[in-house]
């Protein structure tokens, strides 16, 4: 059962977009740790609770627009370099300088708080449970700079860069000497360092000419780096003054480490804190950014909302809902056009209550809002996919799941009830889901456009009707929801408007309502639909010309001219199917196309009626065998050509 109870809830913060709300609220917090308590924020179910985070929005809000934005910041890394000083690490300049910002934003934070208690706002006094440490800002912040630790930090290190820094500028006025004084073994005219020693580039061929340490060469071989005799005698003396350096530095960093270290349990403290306020005052910041205000709290289960707006709409064009339930009516039944503002209108009411008893401040001129154990809705298209779904299942499903959530202080929505399915079921299923909702004594709103529902709605104790407004004239909807009236679809309107003939609005009336009703619609004259002229036409398969016609074009012993050659043959045989006939060449039988055949002399005039054209096409040894054949018995065989 829990499953479902999160799964539900889940799917109606997603369903009226709350989850979207949530978004604009994480955006106006800075630490991870608000973000993290806004995504997990759910309505509140004690009332003391609820009335303190209602309190406290207010408050954040009066101060941002007295004293503007409070100093916060993110705490994170500094969470985790007070840990590490506190397992005894050595912080790091860097560190150092990240713990002197946030011990710096706790000042100012502190200083912030200071000037609200000016306005006796609760929240100011949290200054007071605000710990400085302004001794270990100040020695951090005149110790690290620049991510380094200052010269000046402790005389000893000051020393001891002056003395580096004078030992470095010694060694180099003793290089340039020896660079002077032997140029003419150099390669260039100017020191260089390789490997942390200054060096000269000597010659490769003057090597002996320079007294001193090989270092390094250059790429072709023919420079040598050599570190002057006269220097190295002091890189020793350096590399001790160095190491003391080191040790210095080390000694600083580590005792700033440990002081901060020492302060670590009291800047956990401080840093709970800011993170509470910036969860506190992020809910100020999204009150001014809708223009919200601080809703009224009953357990009294009466809902009253006057000049409500959906919070994610443009406040210009958003029109204003007055929405009352409770006391006597416990459900409200939604009729009306399409695109008329049903949905919004239902998505808006459970919203500003669900944002109402998160503790924020919700989008109307006024609020008086009940508060709800559980939050239920169906809208829109629960077509499931993944379990293979129809619209209509999914839809029952959920439905199903929900009824065995509610109770008597649940507040419920349901877009287009009974849709998905036969009108006629459809409608018994709709009436059947209200009265187990009305059994349960729960608040509940429905839309939807069955008339039967509207006429249950009427005459049932505890349910009302609601229409919302559209104009007849211009077919504009109004947005704005009217208690205690039926509304149509106006579906008969529109499509007048649109050009429907009167003929067929009123067979359309008839079948809907019956004859009587006709009389009460007023419709502008059209013209009947006229037929359909389409210019597109269906292309048939024409049927195949009669072959007879193509066997009787040519005869045997027509004489015809063959193209595109333009030669003369005779025609051996007719036609066929194909519309293909053989033709004897001068030289060969060909078959080939009727189309590419001109009649040139007709068999007729070239030859007797019962004339035997075997003469012309058959060989002599065929004649003889059919002569055979037609006398007696044979086995031999009569040879047909194909090509010859």
């Amino acid at each position: 059962m829990n499953y479902i109870n999160q799964n539900i809830k889940g799917n109606t913060q997603k369903q009226i977009e709350f989850d979207k709300i949530k978004e604009l609220w994480m955006e106006r917090a800075l630490t991870k740790q608000a973000k993290e308590w806004i995504r997990e924020t759910s309505y509140y179910l004690s009332e003391r609770e609820l009335r303190k985070q209602l309190r406290d929005t207010t408050d954040s809000r009066m101060l941002l627009e007295k004293l503007g934005t409070p100093p916060l910041q993110s705490v994170e890394e500094s969470k985790e370099i007070f840990a590490a000083a506190e397992k005894g690490d050595c912080l790091t300049p860097y560190q150092l300088e990240r713990v002197e910002t946030v011990l710096a934003a706790i000042r100012r934070l502190k200083d912030y708080l200071e000037r609200g208690k000016m306005f006796e706002n609760p929240i100011a006094y949290d200054a007071d449970q605000l710990v400085e440490h302004e001794e270990l800002r100040e020695e951090i912040r005149k110790t690290i700079r620049g991510e380094d630790v200052d010269d000046h930090a402790t005389k000893e290190l000051e020393q001891l860069r002056g003395q580096i820094i004078r030992y470095e500028e010694e060694m180099k006025q003793r290089a340039e000497q020896t660079l002077r004084a032997n140029r003419a073994y150099m390669t260039d005219n100017f020191c260089t360092l390789r490997n942390g020693r200054i060096c000269l580039p000597v010659k490769k061929e003057y090597r002996n000419k320079i007294a001193g340490s090989v270092i390094d060469q250059s790429a072709t071989g023919s420079t040598l780096f050599i570190e002057p005799a006269t220097v190295a005698k002091y890189e020793e003396e350096l590399q001790l003054l160095r190491i003391s350096e080191e040790n210095e530095v080390y000694r600083i960093l580590y005792t700033l480490s440990a002081m901060v270290a020492d302060i670590a349990p009291e800047m956990y403290e401080n840093m709970r804190r800011m993170e509470r306020l910036d969860f506190i005052f992020s809910k100020g910041k999204l009150s001014m950014d809708l223009n919200a205000v601080e809703p009224k709290i009953n357990t009294e289960r009466r809902i009253t909302l006057k000049d409500a707006r959906h919070p994610l709409m443009d406040p210009q064009i958003s029109v204003p809902l007055q929405f009352e339930i409770g006391k006597d009516v416990r459900g409200i039944v939604i009729t009306g056009p399409n695109t008329g503002g049903k949905t919004v209108a239902i998505k808006t009411v459970m919203l500003n209550c669900m944002m109402a008893q998160c503790g924020l401040h919700v989008t109307c001129k006024e609020a008086d809002v009940c508060m709800n154990s559980a939050y239920l809705s169906d809208i829109g298209d629960g077509q499931n996919l993944s379990e293979n779904l129809s619209t209509f299942s999914a839809h029952i499903k959920n439905v199903l799941a929900l009824l065995q959530e509610v109770n008597g202080e649940s507040f419920v929505i349901m877009d287009e009830l009974g849709s998905g399915t036969d009108p006629a079921e459809g409608m018994g299923i709709a009436i059947a889901i209200l009265e187990q909702l009305r059994k349960s004594n729960t608040l509940f709103l429905v839309t939807t456009h069955y008339p039967e529902v509207k006429d249950y709605a009427k005459r049932t104790e505890g349910i009302v009707n609601a229409r919302m407004r559209f104009d007849k004239e211009t077919l504009r909807p109004t947005y704005q929801m009217v208690i205690g009236e039926a509304g149509e679809s106006c579906a008969f309107y529109i499509a007048d408007h649109l050009g429907m003939p009167k003929e067929m609005l009123t067979v359309a009336i008839e079948a809907a309502y019956g004859a009587e009703a006709v009389a009460s619609y007023t419709f502008k004259e059209t013209e009947s639909v006229p037929i359909s002229k389409s210019h597109a036409k269906v292309e048939k398969i024409k049927a195949p010309k009669a072959t007879t016609a193509l066997t009787d074009k040519f005869r045997l012993g027509d004489s015809v001219m063959v193209y595109p050659d333009k030669k003369i043959g005779i025609v051996c045989e007719r036609v066929n199917e194909k519309g293909m006939l053989r033709v004897q060449m001068p030289d060969q039988k060909i078959w080939i196309n009727h189309k590419r055949v001109k009649l040139h002399v007709a068999a007729s005039e070239l030859y007797p009626e019962d004339y035997d054209f075997s003469i012309i096409f058959d060989t002599v040894e065929n004649r003889k065998k059919r002569h055979d054949m037609e006398r007696k018995y044979t086995q031999e065989t009569l040879y047909h050509e194909e090509n010859e």
